[in-house]
């Protein structure tokens, strides 16, 4: 089995219908094999949705969206085009199942589309035996998403974001350029250190542990000039 659905129900953003499905291998150089979750649209392919305006439904307003990391006609393609084709078994009525493929698992949540657009009460039961996750949000300001300030960071581009977002209650993951130094209460990505994968580190895992620091990291990757103009 190559993964499953543990959710399906409407966008808090625009009421679309939004599909939650878990695939279980990963070859990501950067988190590692991490079981991986993927927030679309049930009814539109993820190219067509960006195109539109309709990811707006599993992205939200999105700071970032014109240098957005994701390669939406790769794996989101073929994920949700696996979905049409009915190749996911829908686990949402089994929930002892869902807990076993993900116990003692490392979790990413989020690999596409904003995991703030699920209910906590769905990842609840991904994440319970689960080892460990990691995730992100552009959604924090919203009042829906406020008690996902638990399993993800906020991810902020400002020094003024990351600090609204931390008096809010979140831990922060904040792209930065070169030229931007860390802030008070933030550390460097490991990954950017020492090449340490996502599901060795787990450090982007919210605001359970509200001492811990907050993440940054330098931008990176074919996006990162554009990034840098729009963030001087």
């Amino acid at each position: 089995m190559r993964g499953f659905i543990f959710w399906k129900g409407p966008s808090p953003i625009d009421r679309a219908p939004l599909v939650a499905i878990a695939t279980l291998k990963s070859e990501n150089d950067k988190t590692g094999d991490m079981l991986q979750t993927w927030i679309l649209r049930q009814d539109m392919h993820p190219v067509e949705a960006r195109t539109t305006g309709g990811d707006r439904s599993f992205c939200g307003d999105c700071s970032i969206k014109h240098q957005c990391y994701v390669e939406w006609g790769k794996a989101p393609s073929s994920i949700w085009q696996a979905f049409r084709r009915d190749a996911y078994v829908d686990l949402r009525r089994k929930p002892s199942l869902i807990r076993r493929f993900s116990e003692g698992r490392e979790v990413r949540l989020g690999a596409a589309g904003d995991p703030a657009m699920l209910p906590l009460s769905a990842w609840d039961n991904l994440l319970i035996r689960a080892r460990g996750w990691t995730g992100y949000s552009h959604q924090w300001r919203e009042a829906w998403a406020q008690p996902m300030r638990e399993l993800v960071m906020a991810s902020v581009e400002s020094a003024a974001d990351a600090d609204l977002a931390r008096a809010m209650g979140w831990r922060t993951f904040r792209v930065r350029t070169k030229a931007q130094p860390l802030l008070r209460h933030e550390i460097a990505c490991a990954n950017e250190l020492t090449g340490r994968q996502c599901k060795d580190c787990l450090a982007c895992d919210g605001a359970l542990k509200p001492s811990a620091a907050s993440i940054a990291i330098v931008v990176h990757g074919p996006r990162a000039k554009a990034f840098e103009r729009a963030h001087p």
